[in-house]
């Protein structure tokens, strides 16, 4: 084979996965991996007979690559990036092109880009996602960095991302770490909608007393509708039918619940309050992690206050779809979403990014952890009003609401009534009421903060600044 046309640095399972989508599509490759016994068991095992050969140190991987060079890194964020970037730079030319496409943050990005650009190479973020699947079959990508940058790239990436009906699901998302920021938020989103369905499960599971193929058929109905239809809720389906080998009993009861965060969610929480977003369903989702986490804390303390001594709630029936709970989630998972892009959005005027609203729901729609039917409806509301306040006030998401906002709160009664934690469910009926009222009872914190600091305060019936000597 002559020189190749991308190389990949890093063969872990994403890594493998994107190289070997790389090359069906067209694309000769060669690989890199700090250790070679990976890079021969690769070559010998899923990389047999294709158009991808190995390299055993840096020099020689640089020396098998086509000039402009295009290099994507798939190796754990952070220092190892960095520490990368300085073994691979003295041997890059004028031109040649670093890819990031891992879960880094985005100030980082931002300050590689500055560095590499200083030095006339081309440096991108990429987010991606999709899992293992989806690097290997067609992810949804994020690059991010110059123009220029993306330019020298985009055949590649178009031919590996995901194909919906209008388009691949990769776009230019905008300078800097724009392109990282962008998957931060995913991933934020991300989190949200697997904690509304894991409050939808607890409370079928501990309410309604279903097992998980009653729980799966309902989780059928919702993914057969626009507003629910999603990999999340598929896969959600297959996990509660799913049976432990040795006893045929559903697998999902054998699990620990404790779930980790690696970073993601943390640094979408993180971005909105330094930017005075507010995204209270993610963060409740983050939070629910972090305290599953306190595992033992909880179980010491299980039965410590006594549990309600009905734990029964409306949650609608087998037949109807559980009709007030799938109300509830459908305004969670809007929620969830309404809060990421209202995030993007002033995240854009703050780095000026300008992005594409739009065009960042139209390549979420395939490939990304997050896809769903309802994407088509975010694309179609930025397209209509590209600076949309918040995505709730798209007239056709405030019907949803309209609709179902009786089922939201009937869910969160019941369950608050019942002694069922959900967070993510209230959070966002908390987020919706307070979105939608005039008048917020932060005139009573102003006043206190006056009170007992001289803050000052304004008013509603005449302009200026005020002060009053309250005691």
């Amino acid at each position: 084979m002559d020189k190749a046309h991308f190389g990949l640095i890093g063969l872990g399972v994403m890594g493998e996965n994107l190289v070997l989508n790389a090359e069906r599509n067209g694309f000769s490759s060669v690989v890199y991996n700090r250790t070679y016994a990976k890079t021969e068991e690769f070559l010998k095992g899923r990389g047999a007979g294709k158009q991808i050969i190995g390299a055993t140190s840096l020099e020689d991987f640089v020396a098998k690559l086509q000039r402009p060079r295009r290099i994507l890194m798939m190796i754990k964020a952070g220092d190892p990036i960095d520490a990368m970037i300085e073994q691979i730079s003295p041997l890059l030319e004028e031109g040649d092109l670093l890819i990031d496409g891992g879960n880094s943050l985005y100030t980082d990005t931002e300050r590689r880009v500055a560095t590499l650009e200083s030095k006339s190479f081309g440096y991108i973020g990429m987010g991606v996602s999709g899992g293992a699947k989806g690097a290997l079959e067609g992810p949804s990508m994020m690059p991010g960095g110059t123009k220029a940058a993306y330019d020298a790239i985009e055949s590649l990436v178009r031919k590996m991302a995901a194909q919906v009906d209008d388009g691949p699901c990769v776009t230019y998302i905008g300078p800097g770490g724009a392109g990282h920021f962008v998957k931060t938020v995913h991933n934020g989103i991300e989190y949200g909608i697997e904690q509304i369905l894991a409050e939808a499960y607890d409370l079928m599971k501990r309410s309604a007393g279903m097992n998980g193929d009653a729980m799966a058929d309902v989780l059928k109905q919702w993914n057969a509708t626009e507003e629910l239809s999603s990999f999340l809720v598929e896969i959600t389906e297959i996990c509660l039918r799913t049976k432990d080998p040795a006893d045929g009993a559903d697998l999902v009861e054998k699990i620990v619940d404790a779930a980790g965060q690696k970073g993601t969610g943390l640094w979408t929480v993180e971005s909105a309050l330094q930017m005075g977003v507010p995204v209270p369903t993610i963060y409740a989702a983050l939070n629910a992690r972090v305290l599953s986490s306190m595992r033992s804390e909880r179980m010491a303390a299980d039965g410590l206050i006594q549990a309600p001594a009905s734990r029964a709630i409306n949650l609608g029936t087998p037949a109807d779809a559980m009709a007030p709970l799938m109300d509830a989630c459908v305004l969670a998972c809007i929620a969830s979403y309404a809060q990421g892009m209202a995030l993007l959005q002033e995240a854009s005027k703050l780095h000026n990014y300008n992005l594409d609203m739009s065009a960042i729901g139209q390549i979420w729609k395939g490939g990304c952890i997050i896809r769903a039917r309802l994407l088509q409806r975010i694309q179609n509301a930025y397209t209509a009003k590209a600076d949309l306040a918040n995505l709730m006030v798209d007239p056709w998401f405030a019907d949803q609401i309209q609709r179902r906002i009786a089922g939201l709160r009937q869910v969160v009664a019941g369950a608050a009534a019942a002694g069922i934690p959900v967070p993510c469910l209230s959070s966002s009926l908390d987020y919706i009421d307070s979105y939608f009222t005039g008048r917020l009872p932060q005139n009573l914190v102003q006043a206190m903060r006056d009170c007992f600091g001289s803050h000052t305060y304004e008013r509603v019936d005449q302009p200026g600044t005020f002060h009053t000597e309250w005691m």
